[in-house]
């Protein structure tokens, strides 16, 4: 290993990385790229992460775009060390992809490309799917027991940040969905008062004339009251949170 992967702990570095990144995709980015440098400076490795949800897999993150084409080469062919990896939580380990029998369409396919060494590494899993790092080399045998042994014990401390990123993502896409709904909820609310005003109506009357009025514009209720609001008024209107 070199310097970048001694002198702390793998996690204590991810977690660093996660307080750094301003959302889950930087973190990933350089996830990704801290990754690849695990075997430097003697072999050079392309790092592609995958993560399988809803029975799709996606490249989130990659050290270059050569990685994420090699993965996207693997989701065409729909398997692979990456991907069974994810799958059954197994090290998939190929020494020379010209002459490993298993995932021959896929390793042939990356051969001609000139990487003969790839690693699979499960870096989670849940019901949903799950998520795992791929590992490319040029060099056959790249991947000796050693570095799988050390690359094991990298994506166990790994496996931890990375889903406390993906929980954290949860929560803040969680957290912007509720806060578009409240914002829709206030144009709406606005949108009856003017209705009411206007129509000199019951509330319910006007919620009514609103649904219409989506109804026969085939547009979403929000946007009618949108328009009405601004209509109405030359400034915007926000919605204002407590803090």
């Amino acid at each position: 290993m070199t310097e970048t992967n001694v002198g702390g702990s793998a996690a204590g570095k991810l977690q660093h990385l996660i307080l750094e990144s301003d959302n889950l995709h930087l973190f990933l980015e350089a996830f990704a790229v801290h990754t690849s440098r695990i075997l430097e400076p003697t072999v050079t490795v392309m790092c592609g992460i995958t993560l399988k949800q809803r029975n799709r897999a996606t490249t989130v993150a990659s050290s270059s775009m050569e990685a994420k084409e090699l993965d996207e080469v693997q989701y065409g062919f729909g398997d692979g060390p990456c991907l069974d990896a994810v799958r059954t939580g197994n090290i998939n380990v190929v020494l020379d992809t010209r002459t490993d029998p298993r995932w021959r369409d896929y390793l042939s396919a990356i051969s001609d490309r000139g990487y003969y060494s790839a690693l699979g590494v499960p870096l989670m899993r849940d019901d949903d799917g799950g998520a795992a790092v791929n590992l490319y080399a040029m060099e056959p045998g790249a991947f000796t027991s050693e570095v799988v042994e050390q690359v094991k014990e990298y994506a166990a401390e790994a496996s931890s940040a990375l889903q406390l990123a993906l929980q954290m993502s949860k929560y803040q896409d969680a957290a912007a969905n509720l806060k578009t709904a409240m914002e829709s909820r206030t144009n709406i609310d606005i949108a009856v008062g003017i209705i009411i005003a206007q129509n000199r109506c019951t509330q319910i009357e006007a919620i009514d004339i609103l649904r219409k009025a989506s109804s026969h514009r085939n547009v979403k209720l929000r946007v009618v009251a949108e328009s009405i609001v601004r209509s109405a008024t030359s400034a915007a209107v926000e919605t204002h949170f407590g803090d």
